[in-house]
């Protein structure tokens, strides 16, 4: 945990503000036992190679590569995960009638499980928890093309079209939704505090959003493991376990 005077701090931003945006990344679904992807422990650190596999080039054009992804869908930890301590942290904000939205890069869902109002949650790289073609767009939910991977279909097509399916997410290499940045992008310029918990902030457009909200006066606070590109720019920088640290901020 941080020093007090930083905590004292943070909660006082937090209980000045009327206008709060939450920015989430991986590193607050971790406590669930879903690991993140650049930390320490995370999936990319252990094994760079398992990048490619949220690559949209190399996911459409190597059917290995969808084979394999197919084979970690069916086991991914985020299919029995659920929310912890930070992911209850927001609902309680949320209450308080100060929460104006949660910007998460997460495709987990643990947001809305932990009982967040579903439209608060702004989701920049998608869900996890359909499919959709990329050819004719048709979106399914994920389990049903799970089961056809577990009777034994090793990249199951599009049932519309044949055409090749993916997770709902967006993968590198893949252009976000414009409606859901814009949304976002709202939402940052209009709130008086961004509360960033678990992002290493190095993914754009989703990083940059924290400049923006910067850029039009509001206040940061930063609650990361690892520093960050825009700790230069928070209030407050908080390294302690997110699981502690929000519910002390709330």
């Amino acid at each position: 945990m941080d020093s007090a005077e930083d905590l004292t701090r943070a909660r006082d931003l937090v209980a000045a503000s009327r206008r709060i945006v939450a920015m989430t990344g991986a590193g607050i679904s971790t406590d669930s036992g879903i690991p993140d992807f650049r930390g320490p422990n995370g999936v990319w650190t252990k094994d760079p190679a398992a990048e490619k596999l949220s690559n949209l080039q190399a996911y459409v054009s190597s059917k290995e590569v969808r084979e394999q992804s197919w084979r970690n869908r069916t086991g991914h930890p985020a299919w029995q995960a659920r929310p912890n301590a930070a992911h209850q942290a927001f609902v309680d904000l949320e209450r308080t009638g100060r929460l104006s939205a949660i910007i998460t890069q997460n495709i987990d869902e643990l947001h809305q499980k932990a009982g967040s109002d579903p439209d608060l949650v702004i989701e920049l790289h998608g869900t996890m928890f359909q499919t959709v073609c990329l050819d004719c767009d048709d979106r399914r939910d994920m389990q049903e093309a799970l089961a056809r991977v577990r009777a034994g279909e090793t990249d199951p097509p599009c049932s519309e079209c044949g055409g090749i399916l993916k997770s709902a997410t967006i993968s590198f290499g893949q252009a976000l939704d414009v409606d859901v940045l814009e949304r976002a992008r709202v939402a940052a310029v209009s709130c008086d505090l961004m509360l960033v918990a678990g992002s290493s902030l190095t993914v754009h457009p989703a990083a940059g959003l924290v400049g923006l909200a910067a850029s039009a006066g509001a206040a940061v606070i930063v609650c990361n493991a690892s520093p960050t590109p825009y700790d230069d720019q928070a209030a407050v920088v908080l390294r302690g376990p997110l699981a502690e640290v929000l519910p002390a901020l709330v």
